[in-house]
């Protein structure tokens, strides 16, 4: 198989937990309390797989200072992107509860759409990145994306429904999100291929900024929300299994 393509189908694979998470809410009434324990569990492995396999790894191909420079403009491009959606009615998509939009909101539908693919490409690209090079794809990274994802399609979709939104735009947008991922996944091995070491230190840690940026920016609120004190515990086991996974 070529490895173009195998970028993209791990890409796919990772973005279809979403459409999992999706389809658990969607058929499956899940308490909140539930879903922010997941959601927290997800974020501690997201944190770790940046911190152990995407920043470490960036600052041992490309040096510090690209990887740092990276990282920082990774969460200023997010943070900008996000307060942009956020003002479109995307600010709670993540949310299990109320708090999103309503169905009837002029726009809102579309941000919300917008702003889960802006969440799950960074992640996707990582994953090509990862085969450059002839390596095979990061199974930590991908572990940790596919952990995450779940819980992210299971709360995102359990708000939308509770919103209006029709069964026909939510699984629309979690299985569009997923063939981008693909695509995402894809496009990060063809077009960084011959780049130098310091460009895809860099590429890897605006990664790592932007997936940071979100989880502290729409997970950690709705794993609060629910677990409350407990929030803190689970997400460092989400952390150390993660860790465990990494280092096995």
């Amino acid at each position: 198989m070529p490895t173009w393509l195998a970028a993209g189908l791990w890409g796919l694979l990772a973005g279809g937990a979403l459409v999992i998470g999706a389809a658990i809410a969607w058929n499956v009434n899940v308490s909140q309390r539930v879903v922010a324990g997941i959601m927290a569990f997800g974020s501690g492995v997201l944190i770790s797989a940046l911190s152990f396999d995407l920043v470490d790894e960036a600052i041992a191909i490309g040096g510090l200072a690209p990887t740092l420079g990276g990282f920082l403009a990774g969460a200023l491009v997010y943070v900008s992107a996000n307060q942009v959606l956020a003002a479109r009615g995307a600010r709670h998509r993540k949310r299990s509860e109320n708090q999103q939009a309503d169905a009837s909101e002029p726009g809102s539908g579309t941000a919300i759409a917008v702003g889960a693919l802006l969440d799950g490409v960074p992640e996707s690209v990582v994953l090509g990145i990862s085969l450059i090079g002839g390596h095979g794809v990061g199974l930590p990274v991908l572990a940790a994306i596919f952990l995450s994802n779940l819980p992210e399609g299971l709360s995102s979709a359990a708000g939308m429904k509770k919103s209006g939104r029709s069964a026909r735009y939510v699984f629309g947008v979690w299985i569009g999100i997923a063939i981008m991922t693909g695509l995402a996944g894809m496009a990060g091995f063809l077009l960084l291929q011959g780049a130098t070491p310091e460009v895809i230190a860099a590429i890897t840690a605006v990664a790592a900024g932007a997936i940071l940026a979100m989880i502290a920016d729409t997970m950690l609120p709705e794993a609060f929300e629910g677990t409350h004190m407990y929030s803190g515990l689970i997400t460092t086991l989400g952390f150390a299994l993660a860790l465990t996974v990494s280092r096995m």
